[in-house]
């Protein structure tokens, strides 16, 4: 085939726009260029992993002994290198590959002579090669403008070896060419050697353009003799550090590749992805240009892979059609197409209208007081009203909830509450029963319309995590009388998924299955946002179907900014799998696929430790719920950023899912705090670093209802973060909850507490009233139970269990249903003895005084009164 037919669609190399005009145009004598990571690249991360490859194919062939590892050998090689160039007679060190094979003792083999083991890495070398499709393009505009070509290589192969290596499809042009090697000649092209290709040539070094990708041999040197050079790095600082990430070393002498394959290496991923990443087209912005790095270099090899999975999943099954729901369907169809299509298998992926909501929504039994209960509590901030809507019920249709509708379902006695009275009466189910019945027959009708109920099975194509909408659509069917079955093929499941086979319905997983490896599968499913708001299609959710089978949606939200972002993410993902497919093409279909270990290492490294130039696309991205509520949060919230500097490795992981999607996210908006979650997540460092080992102390939350009773809540541990600091973030549901009581540090200590904010929750609007405590008077007018106020934010807490209060109902207006809180403070521990120097308490009339400011803001001269009763009441009790 042509090699620079299709280019245009692919991402090129920057680089090599200036060379092609100077070749195009006639403003060069020669065209000179590397060999090695230019002409020619291996499908290996580093060069030196092909010993580990030679190793492994000649102890596979019975030649070398057993107790010889993939990584011995290729140390071996490596010093045996080393040996012969400090041997070597030349000016620099140059040697031949039979200079070093003569290091190797021959007794370490069980068979075969020097000449054999040269032969055998030289036919390696020549599998593992790989012509670089660009550079090729530019062969072909040199030949079609007879423009001599030099090859210029820093080598120990000979002239014969290298034409062998070279005599590849789309390097016919360099059959002409004059080639220099440092072997040849005894020197190298950072000490001499460009003195000789000039002089050979005959030609001025301003007539000549060289192409290379060491920065030294193939750029600084040659510059400086006037030779117009341009630099073809393969792996850049950036790129560098996203190898290092994924614990992936950069050092040609680390250690070897874990994932490599004996025979296909890491089937160019490294090399392919380090092409890609560096070659943002033209058209991308420059401050999206990080949006589409990370869609060509982590999601990109990704989902290439997973596509290539389906496909070829698919046709070992004679699915011919694999249905894939939207929102994801739109471009992991296209995806799953391409791959099919450029390996020559018979499967065709189609997009489909699917989502958790309607088909849960279909399949809900509701004559099963159990399953109205459980789908009732899978929705996060759904009011009583948005609830009726999702179920196309109105108001007047359960009067027994017509005074509820603002009402939060964020409390287990009101859902249980809202369940019974779906379905207390006959006429209510009977009610509901219609309704599903009418979803559930739109659903079938858009499902037949799509020719997806052709087939004896409907096959889904999604991301994955608990595999809910396959689940739901296999009930509707079994429900509706019909004989297709479902199967599904996810990029990862977790646990809830082990649902799907005991009903009979097919399920795979490419990078994990069923919640299993647990790493890989965690740290999808707990950050799954990112992935899935970069994989979606820019339209609102699913709401339902109209009669005729036609999907209704909502509204999108995502911001402009967000909109260029997801377009520049989708097409580097695009960018990658193009690049990728060339070279599949190109090997008529014979490319080895992707290793799914490895891409499951490059998927869990992104989540677990993004970048800050990740943190800046990614922060502001907005999500909606997607599950019959409006609920729109921002991927960063805004609301934790405050706190970052307070936080600890461990803080992150308590995080729950609706307090931040990406918990990561925070951490790399923090320096200090990412290095310290690498440095963790490394063994670097201990975790008793942060927090004590065992049982250590925890802030503790209770909470007072109307009924004056105290209730115990969650806690969480006592950390300090780098900065000396200290993070914890409770939230809690209850029944009308008056005052929270908050043990700070959970010990004796002095504490600086340096903000409090509640987001609460009351009875009856559904949106959150924010509450703050932070200036000195907001902390004069507290209640200090075992604890002293110090004046300022200064509280000395005298036992365990010592706590403030915060009166949350009087700032919130009435009960509080639910809330979270969040406090930052800095804690000095005291001894538990008791013995130690007590600081003298804020002046009692200044303590006074604040209470009397508190009860006046929030109920006036009546909450006066009241709260004077009160204070009397605690003064009996003892409480400070």
């Amino acid at each position: 085939m042509r090699y620079e037919e299709d280019l245009g669609a692919a991402a090129r190399a920057p680089e090599l726009e200036r060379v092609r005009r100077l070749v195009s145009d006639g403003s060069c004598a020669v065209l000179s260029l590397d060999v090695f990571d230019t002409v020619l690249w291996r499908r290996v991360p580093r060069p030196t992993d092909v010993f580990a490859m030679l190793g492994a194919r000649l102890r596979r062939e019975g030649r070398v002994p057993d107790w010889i590892t993939d990584g011995t050998f290729r140390l071996m090689r490596i010093d045996a290198e080393q040996r012969a160039r400090e041997r070597s007679l030349s000016t620099c060190g140059e040697v031949s590959l039979f200079d070093i094979w003569r290091e190797v003792p021959p007794e370490v083999f069980v068979e075969g002579g020097l000449e054999d083991l040269v032969r055998a890495e030289v036919e390696l070398e020549r599998e593992v090669t790989v012509p670089d499709l660009e550079v090729a393009e530019l062969l072909g505009i040199a030949e079609r403008n007879s423009l001599p070509i030099a090859l210029v290589s820093d080598t120990y192969f000979t002239a014969e070896q290298l034409r062998h290596l070279l005599d590849q499809p789309g390097l016919e042009p360099l059959r002409g060419a004059e080639v220099f090697r440092s072997h040849q000649h005894g020197l190298d092209k950072a000490s001499g050697l460009w003195e000789i290709v000039l002089q050979e040539l005959g030609t001025s070094p301003e007539q000549v353009v060289h192409v290379g990708d060491n920065q030294v041999a193939d750029d600084e040197v040659p510059a400086k003799l006037g030779i117009r050079t341009v630099h073809y790095q393969r792996v850049d600082e950036d790129f560098g550090a996203v190898l290092r990430r994924e614990g992936e070393s950069t050092d040609p002498f680390g250690p070897p590749d874990e994932h490599l394959h004996p025979d296909d290496g890491d089937a160019g991923l490294t090399s392919l992805r380090a092409k890609t990443v560096r070659a943002v087209p033209d058209e991308v912005d420059e401050t999206v240009a990080d949006a589409w790095r990370y869609g060509a270099g982590v999601l990109g090899p990704v989902l290439t892979g997973f596509a290539a999975w389906v496909a070829r999943r698919a046709h070992e099954m004679g699915q011919k059609v694999v249905w894939c729901p939207m929102r994801e369907g739109e471009l992991l169809s296209e995806l799953v197409d391409e791959a099919a299509r450029t390996r020559g298998w018979e499967v065709t992926a189609k997009p489909i209208w699917l989502s958790r909501q309607i088909t849960s929504v279909a399949a809900l039994d509701s004559y099963d007081q159990e399953a109205v209960r459980e789908f009732i509590g899978r929705s996060y901030r759904l009011t009583v009203s948005q609830l009726l809507q999702s179920l196309h019920l109105r108001p007047g249709d359960v009067p027994a909830l017509a005074d509820k509708l603002d009402m939060l379902l964020d409390q287990p006695e009101l859902r249980e509450r809202v369940t019974v009275a779906l379905t207390e009466a006959p006429h209510l189910r009977n009610r509901l029963a219609t309704t599903v019945a009418g979803v559930r027959d739109r659903l079938l009708r858009s499902l037949r319309e799509a020719g997806a109920l052709d087939a004896e099975e409907l096959v889904l194509v999604d991301l994955g995590w608990g595999g809910t909408i396959q689940y739901q659509l296999a009930r509707v069917l079994r429900r509706n009388g019909s004989d297709v079955r479902t199967a599904g093929y996810y990029l990862a499941t977790d646990h809830r998924s082990g649902r799907l086979p005991l009903a009979g319905q097919r399920t795979e997983g490419y990078l994990g299955q069923s919640g299993c490896p647990h790493e890989v599968v965690h740290a999808l499913s707990r950050s799954p946002e990112v992935i899935e708001q970069c994989v979606s299609a820019r339209c609102g959710s699913l709401l339902d179907f109209t009669d005729l089978g036609e999907p209704v949606l909502g509204t999108s939200n995502s911001s402009s900014t967000q909109e260029l972002e997801w377009r520049a993410v989708q097409d580097g993902i695009r960018g990658f799998q193009h690049n990728w497919n060339r070279h599949v093409r190109a090997a008529g279909g014979e490319w080895p696929l992707l290793n799914p270990e490895r891409l499951a290492e490059i998927t869990t490294a992104a989540l677990k430790a993004p970048s800050a130039s990740e943190a800046a696309v990614f922060g502001s991205w907005r999500h909606d719920d997607n599950f019959g509520s409006s609920v729109v949060t921002r991927i960063l919230p805004g609301d934790l950023m405050a706190g970052v500097p307070y936080m600890s490795p461990a803080d992150l992981d308590d995080l729950h899912m609706r307090d931040a999607f990406w918990p990561a996210l925070l951490a790399a908006a923090d320096p200090q705090l990412s290095a310290a979650v690498s440095a963790l997540r490394s063994g670097a460092v201990d975790p008793a670093l942060f927090e004590m080992v065992g049982e250590g102390p925890e802030t503790r939350l209770r909470f007072r209802t109307s009924d004056d009773e105290w209730h115990d809540g969650p806690r969480r541990r006592v950390r300090v973060n780098h900065n000396g600091l200290s993070f914890a973030r409770i939230g809690f549901e209850s029944h009308g909850a008056l005052d929270v009581s908050l043990a700070i540090p959970g010990q004796p200590a002095i504490v600086r507490v340096d903000w409090v904010e509640v987001a609460a929750y009351v009875e009856g609007d559904p949106e959150p009233k924010h509450l703050r405590w932070e200036r000195s008077e907001d902390f004069a007018g507290l209640v200090f139970a075992d604890c002293d106020w110090l004046g300022g934010t200064m509280i000395e807490f005298h036992e365990p269990h010592g706590a403030v209060w915060l009166p949350i109902a009087n700032r919130a207006g009435g009960p509080v249903t639910s809330a979270q809180v969040t406090i930052a403070f800095a804690s000095l521990p005291q001894s538990r003895s008791g013995l130690a120097h007590r600081v003298r308490p804020a002046p009692e009339l200044r303590r006074l005084t604040g209470r009397l400011r508190e009860e006046l803001r929030a109920g006036g001269l009546r909450g006066v009164a009241a709260g004077g009763a009160r204070m009397a009441l605690r003064k009996i009790g003892g409480a400070r």
